[in-house]
């Protein structure tokens, strides 16, 4: 038979010529490949082009700063000062001084302080080197101890004459034969003496050049002073278009270095009282003196304090007769360098700073590398420069994750890492700290349960989301079972640590909550961290080990028969068709179940009301927490009031509380102006349409000022009922409250004053007063849902303190006392 394939012809070519036209078949497609392949190449090669650049600019800027260090070093000294002196120019410039009078008198002044403590120096080392002589005899004599003691037999002296005999040994079989060795002659160069002129010029060159730098860094520091703002403006048109990323840079700059200024001295005073303290107590002459330097040198990281140890050392030895004072000399130097540098010094410029200790060490030796002792000194402040650049330069956002102290993975994402990299103990020990962190000093069992019920919410159920998105990208089956035995043993240790309410478990056996997995073992883990939180709520809550087995429909799950909410957990993006199958399964088998669907990686704003009628289930949940409050309303239906709102619980001390308020003058009439103020400042930054002051009172939240008009309610009385007031809430848990969205809390979502005012989203911080009492809120509030971070929540808080300083201020002034505590 044939071949049925076609043959070539010999006048057709078997490969594609480059001759032929773009639209001739198979000839065009070999550009089109050829293309594609550059392309790919070109991805490849892009990154490490890009590389490259970095590298040779790193490279550039560190060969600048080298070469440049005659200019550079100044120019960072006067810097360093200027951020230490401008406070005070400022302080007295503000007072009505001209700038150039105040930066002239604060370096005036800083010159002279130093020059009397060079003069006082300089007399007590005078002193001290007039009674020198009479420590000869001493150091003598323990010199000539020491000589005794080291000219004894000692362990080594058997290895040293055993290292010189055979040393003596090789030279002589090296030694040509007939050769004798050489003795060595010592020469002694002897110059002439140098004539006075020559003297003094060597030492006029010695010192012009610590004199001229100091003279360039003092006029430095006084042009820095004398043009901040336009320095700063400067600075900040260099950084680039962006006016808010390059301030915030700026001030986020200025704060670190001068945090870390602060805690340098309070850490030098630390360190330099108790060593001229206890050097006075030992006995040792001069004390005041070496704590002094000892609290100077210690600007010197590292290197500086030992260097002013041994002069004390040095001196203790010289002045008694005996060893004692020497030891114990040399046992406050140890302790303080124990306490202080290597604990305390670390610890405090880490977080004053944000670097990390060893980007701190690692630091230090590269500016030395650099700029010798001076670098040494400027390191840490230099560095931190860094740490700002990389945070807020995207290009240079390496800088921040090399030299940060934060963790560059936030708690998810580590939980996450320790359960693949099959590291248990650590992923138990992280959930113990994030638990631990949540609770309060003396926790009750409602704490532990809402401490539990946050890191599964925050923590465990984002790192299952993870688990989730990587279960088909990128997750092997060896990674699915490291993950799989450590997120069991994590919540078997979470379980026994942290059990639910005695006697729980036999009302459990019924089963009246049920959560139970949809479809993969994320989903049954998160039905059981679910089901915990419930039975730390004190609610008969069960779970599945497994999850629903879509092949094998409901067979082999148990007895559901007295199960009354059950709890259908999915991490799923889009489960709707899986749910409904599931579903209409299940109302086949139990029609008597209450269903609640549990969307964990559906985000809220998916969900219409449309959904609960249309899969047919009681409530739609996307939190761990909505997921609590929804099964703790239906499950145990809170008391409500006739217009349907939830009511806060007064907190233990509400007759102390309600005192405060009535007493503090926070309820005056004049206060109101106050409040509309910060009601006003607070809607404009937060960009939200309402904002108030509400003071709690026993039943009526009184809300002066406020920017939110409850309808029905008299002008001459503006607020609430504390029944129907979110802010009651804020009293109840005595700190922040903030509610993303009204309508997925159960606790507000039927609220008819919210629901009349179209409130969405809310976030409340307290309003404290001198006692710790909390009288209210200041409260932000908006129409639509909102996420609140804890930067924003942090300026409220200080919005806050405000408000109470003002009213406790006017309180003062009206009655000439301070408010009763």
């Amino acid at each position: 038979m044939s071949d049925p394939s076609p043959q070539p012809s010999p006048s057709t070519p078997t490969e594609p010529q480059t001759a032929q036209g773009p639209g001739s078949g198979p000839a065009s497609a070999r550009p089109t490949a050829y293309r594609a392949s550059q392309g790919n190449a070109l991805v490849a090669i892009v990154p490490g082009l890009r590389w490259m650049v970095g590298l040779m600019i790193a490279a550039i800027v560190i060969v600048g700063l080298y070469f440049g260090r005659e200019i550079l070093i100044p120019l960072a000294l006067a810097v360093l000062l200027g951020f230490l002196l401008d406070p005070a120019v400022t302080r007295l410039h503000r007072w009505g001084l001209p700038r150039l009078a105040a930066a002239l008198l604060v370096v005036a002044l800083a010159l002279g302080a130093l020059a009397g403590l060079g003069l006082y120096l300089g007399k007590q080392v005078q002193a001290l080197s007039a009674d020198l002589p009479t420590y000869q005899t001493t150091i003598k004599q323990k010199l000539r101890n020491l000589r005794v003691l080291t000219a004894g037999p000692s362990a080594w002296d058997g290895a040293v004459k055993t290292y010189g005999t055979v040393e003596r040994e090789i030279a002589a079989a090296t030694a040509e034969p007939g050769q004798r060795p050489s003795r060595v002659q010592q020469v002694e160069v002897v110059r002439d003496e140098d004539k006075p002129v020559l003297r003094v010029a060597q030492w006029l060159g010695k010192v012009s050049e610590p004199l001229t730098q100091a003279g360039i860094v003092l006029l430095f520091v006084i042009l820095i002073l004398l043009d901040r703002d336009d320095l700063r403006d400067r600075l900040l048109r260099l950084m680039g278009g962006n006016p808010h990323v390059a301030t915030d840079a700026m001030d986020e700059a200025a704060h670190r270095i001068g945090r870390y200024l602060r805690m340098q001295c309070i850490v030098n005073v630390a360190y330099g009282v108790p060593m001229a303290a206890g050097l006075w107590l030992i006995g040792v002459p001069g004390a005041i003196l070496w704590g002094v330097l000892a609290m100077v040198m210690r600007f010197v990281p590292y290197v500086g304090p030992l260097v002013a140890a041994v002069f004390p050392l040095a001196l203790a030895f010289a002045v008694a007769p005996g060893w004692d004072m020497l030891m114990w000399t040399l046992a406050l130097v140890l302790v303080l360098e124990l306490v202080s540098n290597h604990i305390v010094e670390p610890w405090l410029y880490g977080s004053s700073t944000g670097l990390s200790t060893l980007a701190i060490i690692i630091a230090a030796t590269f500016w030395t590398a650099l700029w010798g002792p001076i670098g040494l000194i400027l390191s840490t402040p230099l560095t931190a420069c860094c740490l700002v650049l990389g945070r807020y330069l995207p290009g240079l956002q390496f800088l921040e994750v090399l030299l940060g102290s934060q963790p560059v993975m936030d708690a998810p994402h580590r939980l996450y890492q320790r359960l693949l990299a099959e590291d248990v103990s650590d992923a138990i020990a992280l959930a113990r700290s994030d638990i631990a962190q949540r609770l309060p000093a003396r926790p009750t069992v409602t704490d532990k349960a809402a401490a539990v019920e946050g890191f599964y919410g925050q923590v465990a159920l984002p790192a299952l989301k993870l688990a989730c998105k990587h279960h088909a990208e990128a997750a092997t089956v060896e990674h699915r079972m490291r993950l799989s035995n450590g997120m069991e043993d994590l919540l078997e240790e979470l379980t026994e640590d942290y059990p639910g309410a005695p006697g729980l478990a036999d009302a459990a056996a019924c089963g009246r909550v049920h959560c139970v997995g949809a479809r993969l073992a994320v989903d049954a883990w998160a039905a059981r961290m679910l089901a915990h939180s419930l039975q730390l709520q004190g609610l008969p809550a069960t779970s599945a080990s497994h999850a629903l087995a879509p092949d094998r429909g409901l067979d082999g799950i148990g007895d559901w028969q007295h199960v009354q909410w059950l709890v259908l957990s999915t991490l799923h993006g889009q489960p709707h068709i899986l749910l409904r199958q599931w579903l209409r399964r299940i109302r086949r088998r139990y029609p008597q179940l209450q269903v609640v669907l549990a969307l964990w990686n559906v985000p809220p704003e998916g969900l219409q009301s449309e959904d609960l009628q249309r899969l047919g289930v009681q409530a739609l949940v996307t939190s761990l927490h909505e997921a609590v409050l929804r099964i703790q309303q239906a499950a145990s239906p809170v008391p409500t009031t006739a217009q349907g709102c939830v009511p806060a619980r007064r907190p233990p001390h509400e007759a102390q509380r309600l005192q405060h308020l009535q007493r503090s003058g926070a309820l005056d009439a004049g206060c109101s102006e106050v409040y509309r103020n910060a009601a006003l400042k607070a809607a404009h930054a937060f960009d939200v349409k309402y904002a108030q002051v509400s003071l709690v009172d026993a039943d009526w939240v009184h809300t002066p000022g406020g920017l939110l008009v409850h309808g029905g309610v008299p002008p001459a009385s503006p607020g609430l009922p504390r029944d129907a007031s979110i802010c009651a809430y804020v009293v109840q848990e005595g700190q922040s409250v903030v509610v993303d969205s009204l309508a997925r809390d159960p606790r507000f979502a039927d609220n008819p004053w919210l629901r009349r005012a179209g409130i969405q989203f809310y976030a409340g911080v307290p309003l404290v007063d001198a006692a710790g009492m909390v009288l209210g809120s200041l409260c932000i509030l908006h129409d639509a849902p909102r996420n609140m971070d804890a930067a924003g929540l942090a300026v409220l808080q200080g919005m806050a303190r405000e408000v109470m300083q003002q009213v406790q201020a006017r309180a003062q002034g009206a009655t000439g006392a301070p408010p009763a505590a």
